[in-house]
């Protein structure tokens, strides 16, 4: 989730990182589905009938017949805040990904008639914006967590060109501090980020 910090022409964009592990029922619990039927979404990490997450996440289907010839559409918001509305084709007794970024979901609908119970919930994937606009990305302050991985810096949306990748060590008191050169790194169309779950605790974009 990320908070605006404002002084001059230079923005500071505060992000607090999505510690939430894979989840593979967390939206809805395992239950038999009817025909163009919705899921009941009361999992562990649903409030009032809906999912609000903290960062993007990508949705998943696990099913326990053969529902290939069955989608499932899925609608929410994406990490701006905009409608999105994902088509997930299912499996043959297994998991179906999506590949959309949803930051809430408020329903899962049933295209077809599922063989078997459904559940739905997220992997580990997830998804931030700093900036939804043209931009240059000045400087970056990360606070690393005890789990290694890398923070990749996209143009344009969440499944956009990527133009920057940040490493984080596996402490969870190591912080990288970048200066980025020469005015900063150009996002023509936005600067976001892709980045595996607790790979990072916090982090603060600086950008014009």
């Amino acid at each position: 989730m990320a908070t605006r910090l404002t002084g001059s022409d230079v923005t500071a964009v505060f992000i607090t990182a999505d510690a939430q592990a894979l989840d593979a029922d967390g939206i809805s619990e395992a239950a038999a589905v009817g025909n163009n039927a919705a899921l009941t979404i009361e999992g562990a990490l649903a409030s009032g009938g809906s999912v609000t997450n903290v960062g993007g996440r990508i949705v998943t289907i696990l099913s326990a017949g053969n529902d290939a010839a069955k989608s499932f559409t899925v609608v929410g918001t994406d990490v701006s805040g905009a409608a999105l509305t994902e088509s997930i084709t299912g499996a043959n007794a297994g998991t179906a990904t999506g590949s959309s970024y949803f930051r809430t979901i408020t329903s899962i609908t049933a295209v077809g008639d599922p063989a078997g119970n459904v559940s739905a919930g997220i992997n580990t994937a997830v998804a931030d914006v700093i900036f939804a606009g043209r931009s240059r990305l000045q400087g970056i302050n990360v606070v690393c967590s005890g789990t290694a991985g890398n923070l990749d810096f996209l143009n344009t949306s969440t499944s956009g060109s990527s133009l920057f990748k940040l490493g984080c060590v596996a402490s969870a008191t190591a912080t990288r501090d970048i200066t980025i050169p020469d005015n900063g790194l150009v996002f023509s169309d936005g600067v976001f980020i892709n980045y595996t779950t607790a790979t990072f605790t916090s982090l603060t974009a600086f950008h014009a």
